[in-house]
């Protein structure tokens, strides 16, 4: 929509304009199967996934491009580091950890996995929405096969310990799996120097396409593969590639990589001016989640005292949410606040707001107008 300003950025990302154009190509005259290893229109496409795969490599510092395997998203991803570790080596290690502010597709498969006779322990966060090393540690035993903990939580922004938390499960002769979907070129992640065995990715958290993402596999973790029919991507998922959104991935990851640092400052900025403006409006509102240990582009508040329903509605100028995009609907609340142990109030009261690579300082000056006159309207002001 031409006239709204656009702070959902957790939810998805606008494609940017440069990716657009390495992906257009493949879909128009470099159409060519990139396992047709006969002649030129397979080879090429070829290339273009093996570039992909080496740019992404590259922005988590894999020791090798081929430990990137493409999937059709994060969830997939998910899915397979899950059920691949489970189904790999759960005959002689059972067991499960996780924490209970993870996104729905880790929880979802992690319970479907106790359905199949694993176990499973779900460690809480506290208040900030971090989770105790002590308590994880108390988790995790000789019998866990995996420990997933999320990089930057979706709704709250908050971003854990990953290399502590990493050093722990290994401590216990567990992998690593981090859902990365919110983190990935948005905040360093080295899997060498945070020791991680497994990390799923999203493109379209990053301003690439929907419809891709990848799990890296650091060299020698064996996982089972949950698609057959082919033996693409070394065997672990078959189905054809489309290097048409892994060359979209790629450019977003080597786009990140360039401007990490400089978006995190000027997105910093913005996210200080726009939370400063706020809390001169209304001083009673609440930030939900650490706001030290945060992705800058995510802020999640509650106005207490006010309908959140209401204050959306007259909130129509600009595009945010009430919580997660896969759980938008849900007429119980923001599972991820409630672990936060925060009261009803505030639950019901609170947006998240996304700030990203596109949001200029005007649009946040705009959306400042719109909460203005909202609060107006609810007569809070």
């Amino acid at each position: 929509m031409a006239n709204s300003i656009y702070l959902d950025n957790q939810a998805t990302t606008p494609l940017d304009p440069a990716v657009l154009e390495v992906m257009l190509p493949f879909l128009t005259s470099k159409f060519g199967n990139p396992h047709s290893a006969s002649h030129a229109y397979g080879w090429e496409t070829e290339a273009a996934i093996d570039v992909a795969r080496a740019q992404v490599s590259s922005l988590i510092k894999a020791q090798e491009p081929n430990e990137i395997y493409f999937t059709s998203g994060a969830t997939e991803a998910n899915n397979l580091a899950i059920k691949g570790t489970m189904q790999a080596y759960g005959r002689e290690r059972p067991h499960m950890v996780t924490v209970n502010t993870e996104h729905k597709c880790v929880l979802e498969t992690m319970r479907y996995c106790e359905s199949m006779g694993f176990s499973l322990t779900v460690v809480p966060v506290n208040a900030k929405g971090l989770v105790e090393i002590d308590s994880l540690e108390k988790a995790i035993t000789n019998k866990t096969a995996i420990v997933s903990v999320m990089a930057v939580q979706n709704e709250i922004g908050t971003i854990q310990d990953i290399k502590t938390i990493a050093t722990l499960a290994h401590s216990k002769g567990a992998l690593f799996h981090t859902d990365a979907a919110q983190g990935f070129g948005k905040i360093p992640l080295d899997v060498q120097d945070m020791t991680i065995d497994l990390m799923s990715i999203s493109g379209h958290k990053i301003y690439g396409p929907k419809g891709v993402g990848a799990l890296y596999v650091k060299k020698g973790v064996r996982l089972v593969s949950q698609i057959h029919g082919g033996t693409q991507e070394d065997g672990l998922r078959a189905g054809t590639q489309a290097p048409a959104l892994c060359a979209g991935l790629g450019m977003a990851a080597s786009l990140a990589e360039t401007s990490m640092i400089t978006e995190h400052t000027r997105i910093r900025h913005l996210q200080e001016t726009l939370l400063n403006a706020l809390i001169n409006l209304y001083p009673p509102l609440v930030v939900n989640g650490s706001l030290d240990e945060r992705w800058v582009g995510n802020l999640n508040i509650s106005f207490p005292g006010i309908n959140g329903d209401r204050l959306i509605a007259n909130l129509r100028a600009i595009a945010l949410s009430s919580g997660s995009a896969c759980s938008s609907g849900s007429a119980t609340g923001s599972f991820v606040l409630k672990a936060l142990d925060l009261p009803k109030e505030l639950i019901s009261s609170s947006l998240r707001l996304g700030i990203g690579r596109f949001t200029t300082e005007e649009d946040i000056q705009i959306a400042i107008e719109h909460f203005k006159s909202a609060l107006e309207k609810l007569g809070k002001l």
